[in-house]
């Protein structure tokens, strides 16, 4: 049975834009999986070192067949083939691809959490999720709605694309 997971895309580094369209056509191909939607590219912040460049940000939202961890480890082989390294914590990136929701699940794994514990501190993670389902929340009930406005704000604007 299909589940809906929910992805969310950033990259800083190497043209960050087509990295961005790279990564969505990716998702694209991947196996037992449909590209459902994708939202609007946005402009933030970096969390944690600020020696680096602003990220583009934006996310999607997949209807697949695969079970969590199949997907994720889907996510790290797109991120690797797009040349990610993994130098420092919140470092500078090509690509980063996080598994944010999985349906209603809560996972809680040593290689995989979700949701994704970080969701209610992003708003380059809040705003694009409710760009996609102005109804979404988090399998606790929690609303993504609700979370944006609490959330505190990073700089986030929207990339006009020519």
């Amino acid at each position: 049975m299909s589940v809906t997971a929910w992805i969310g895309l950033g990259s800083n580094l190497d043209s960050p834009l087509q990295q961005l369209h790279l990564a969505l056509e990716a998702l694209h191909q991947l196996p037992e999986t449909t590209l459902a939607d994708a939202s609007p590219i946005y402009r933030s912040s970096p969390v944690g070192p600020s020696d680096q460049p602003d990220f583009l940000n934006m996310a999607a939202r997949l209807d697949t067949d695969l079970d969590a961890t199949t997907l994720l480890k889907q996510l790290l082989r797109i991120e690797d083939a797009q040349g990610r390294t993994r130098t420092r914590v919140w470092g500078p990136r090509v690509l980063d691809l996080d598994l944010l929701l999985y349906g209603r699940e809560t996972i809680a794994q040593p290689e995989l959490t979700v949701p994704h514990p970080e969701i209610p501190n992003r708003d380059f993670v809040l705003r694009p999720l409710l760009d996609l389902d102005p109804d979404l929340s988090l399998p606790d009930g929690r609303r993504i709605d609700d979370l944006l406005r609490e959330c505190p704000d990073n700089g986030l604007t929207p990339v006009t694309l020519a």
